[in-house]
């Protein structure tokens, strides 16, 4: 199953991994930077995801962010990037013939960066902030309302996109700083993907990275415990449903039983026959459709359940889902359940080979946080096929518990209906 690796470090540190993939048609070159909101202190909150925006406003060589798209339009790819929690990365899919010159965009952009047009740039990003609130000025966005109730006042309980005021606060000499700390050689990993050659993506790295400064690794404060009871917030907003998110503190990909908790995920949702879908949609019809994450943070997770009903509903639902998370720690899940959700995990394994950004964003970010030496996808596949029901109870146990829970519900609910979630979101054991 797994591809080559070829991985190397420059005279500055700056990693470059490469994964030939030959049988695909595209190539996917990728910059990962260990830069994002756990890296930020409160007045610093946003910072990165600001520095993100105004890298698109060009560079020397391309001296306008219109030249700056062109540019990588030419190429075939879009000009795109995200920023998070652990990281940020600006990826190009490219035709392999253009894969140097893809390398060579990205290292212009992070290099050479002009830094102009930031008034207008803060307006663009006081657009996107606002998406998150409603016209109160009230936040809206359950996601960030849930991490906040999990992770309190520690970095990984802020805004991505920061406060208001701050954006609006920010100038070029924050942006200039920011991006001097965090944008340099051993802060950063350079993977391509695809039908490349891999001395080919190395040359042009050192062409185009290779004048970059060494600095150092960016360091963070640890995750913090879990919130030690259980969180709730209610926020009144008008609409057709309400939004019900309940999440919980999970367990990071080095934990021994990270690997259970992945099947204890695809047990709850994976497939129309998975028991969140079933048992509540199909079975109850307490929503259209609900679902169920992880997101990976290097030293913990949230893992999380999210779905929208009709106001009335919102108690029922939410007392659904935890009525489903609390059987999976105390009963052992089926044989056929474990054996379907490790086949779906194989299977979607298998299609990561055909997806060069998904194994282009898999070890850019392994390789980012230091793990040496990479894991194989076949490991990750062995380490599935290893679970047992008794893994994956041990895990729900690990995980589900009110003290590392939050509940946040977004809509419009009577006092009463408002009690009973309540009580049912800080109640449960």
């Amino acid at each position: 199953m797994d591809p080559r690796i070829h991985s190397v470090v420059l005279d500055n540190g700056l990693r470059v991994v490469v994964v030939p993939l030959d049988h695909l048609h595209t190539a996917t070159v990728q910059l990962h930077v260990k830069v994002g909101s756990r890296f930020e202190t409160p007045d610093d909150s946003g910072l990165s995801h600001f520095v993100e925006h105004m890298l698109f406003r060009g560079t020397e060589a391309y001296p306008s962010s219109y030249e700056l798209n062109f540019a990588v339009e030419r190429l075939g790819a879009t000009l795109d990037a995200e920023t998070g929690r652990d990281l940020s990365m600006y990826p190009l899919t490219v035709p392999p013939g253009l894969c140097g010159d893809a390398v060579l965009l990205l290292g212009e952009l992070v290099s050479r960066p002009r830094f102009d047009d930031i008034e207008l740039e803060r307006q663009i990003l006081i657009e996107e902030l606002n998406e998150d609130f409603d016209e109160r000025g009230v936040e809206v966005c359950a996601d960030e309302i849930a991490r906040r109730l999990l992770f309190g006042d520690h970095p990984l309980g802020r805004r991505i996109t920061g406060p208001r005021d701050n954006v609006e606060r920010f100038t070029v000499d924050d942006v200039r700083r920011h991006h001097a700390r965090f944008y340099v050689a051993r802060n950063m990993v350079l993977v391509a993907a695809g039908p490349v050659d891999a001395g080919a993506v190395v040359r042009a790295a050192r062409s185009a990275f290779g004048g970059l400064a060494a600095g150092e690794p960016a360091t963070f404060v640890p995750a913090p415990e879990p919130p030690g009871a259980p969180q709730f917030a209610y926020v009144d907003q008008p609409g057709s449903q309400s939004d019900v998110h309940l999440a919980l503190v999970g367990l990071p990909e080095a934990d021994a039983d990270y690997a259970a908790s992945v099947a204890l995920l695809r047990v709850l949702d994976d497939g129309m026959s998975a028991r969140l879908h079933y048992r509540l949609c199909d079975q109850r019809g307490l929503a259209y459709s609900i679902a169920a994450g992880i997101e990976p943070l290097h030293d913990c997770a949230v893992f999380e359940i999210e779905g929208a009903t009709a106001h009335a509903k919102v108690p029922d639902l939410l007392a659904g889902a935890l009525e489903l998370l609390l059987e999976l720690r105390a009963e052992p899940v089926s044989a056929r359940e474990l054996d379907k959700a490790k086949v779906r995990y194989e299977c979607d394994a298998q299609a990561a080979l055909d997806d060069a950004a998904a194994i282009a964003s898999w070890y850019g970010t392994l390789a980012l946080y230091g793990q040496r030496p990479l894991p194989s996808l076949q490991s990750r596949v062995d380490q599935m096929r290893a679970v047992t029901a008794a893994d994956v109870q041990r895990a729900a146990a690990r995980i589900v518990r009110p003290e590392r829970s939050a509940v946040v519900i977004v809509g419009t609910l009577s006092r009463a209906r408002v009690a009973v979630a309540r009580e049912i979101a800080t109640a449960w054991t």
